[in-house]
């Protein structure tokens, strides 16, 4: 099963299985292979990767919430070159493509760390992320830029973007969209601080879904669904409103089985449970593999 991600062209980015992981999820290269079988996975999205290094945000960085969790971390990452110097060796490794998620505050930071990758053959293409208040001239501007480059070009649209702002992006050259970004709020932290971050939880999935559901019908490019997968179905009813992937995020921190486990059923891996077949020979999400180990 193949899968398109980018808009037809040249450098048409394609999967094998429309599950992926969201930036900022599994870190940079294989760091949670013990926990996920990534070859299962149709690519692995980077962490988000700056010009230039940036540190860690200070102060509390994660806040437990009823419905899921605040996540504060001020985007620490090496800078551009580092992270290139770094995962090159892993990211040639990698059994599945990888797309390294950009992080841009202007048109030409973006054009750096372009052609800093521009060189790297093991980086099967990029996902722009923009500042939430970033105008759609803005982000289009930058996106002319990035369509320039050999690498196929995603676009993580600002949480709550409409249909016109993602068809601006696609106009201005963008491959793909992928909606969206993790909605922002404020909460206290155990110490009675307030604390900004982006939220994480099922309940995004609702939300997302009645953008992609509007978007998809205006663009005429790939999207990918991203927020609140929690389940194979969460995930076959993003499919199911249009999106050609879906990216998993805060379910691979709680239960980094249960991606591999959509990953499988949505990629055509699972079996289907005969009548008659006793509970202990069958499990859910059972693949044929397993069942021949039996």
């Amino acid at each position: 099963m193949s899968i398109q991600l980018t808009r037809s062209g040249k450098n048409t980015l394609y999967v094998e299985n429309p599950v992926l992981n969201a930036a900022g999820v599994l870190g940079y290269a294989d760091e949670y292979r013990h926990l996920i079988a990534l070859g299962k996975l149709g690519a692995l999205v980077t962490n988000p990767v700056t010009l230039m290094p940036r540190t860690p945000a200070n102060g509390t960085r994660v806040v437990p919430l009823n419905a899921g969790l605040l996540l504060h971390t001020g985007l620490p990452n090496a800078g551009i070159r580092r992270v290139i110097e770094t995962y090159r060796e892993a990211w040639a490794r990698m059994p599945i493509p990888v797309i390294v998620h950009l992080a841009t505050a202007s048109s030409d930071d973006l054009a750096r760390c372009l052609d800093a990758l521009e060189a790297v053959d093991s980086v099967a293409g990029v996902e722009i992320g923009v500042q939430d208040d970033t105008p759609a001239k803005d982000a289009a501007r930058w996106i002319g830029t990035a369509a320039r480059s050999d690498k196929p070009v995603l676009f993580r649209l600002p949480f709550g973007a409409d249909e016109t702002y993602a068809a601006t992006m696609a106009d201005a050259g963008a491959g793909g969209l992928t909606i969206s970004a993790p909605p922002r709020g404020t909460s206290r932290d155990a110490a009675g601080k307030l604390v900004a971050g982006r939220l994480y939880g099922a309940w995004v999935h609702p939300l997302n879904l009645h953008l992609v559901l509007r978007i998809t019908s205006k663009v005429d490019v790939p999207v990918i669904a991203c927020g609140g997968v929690h389940t194979v179905d969460d995930a076959r009813t993003y499919l199911n409103a249009g999106a050609a992937a879906v990216q998993v995020d805060s379910l691979a921190w709680a239960r980094p089985a249960q991606v591999e486990l959509i990953a499988r059923d949505l990629g055509g891996l699972v079996v289907t449970q005969p009548v008659g077949a006793l509970p202990d020979e069958w499990y859910p999400g059972m693949s044929d593999t397993a069942q021949r180990e039996q």
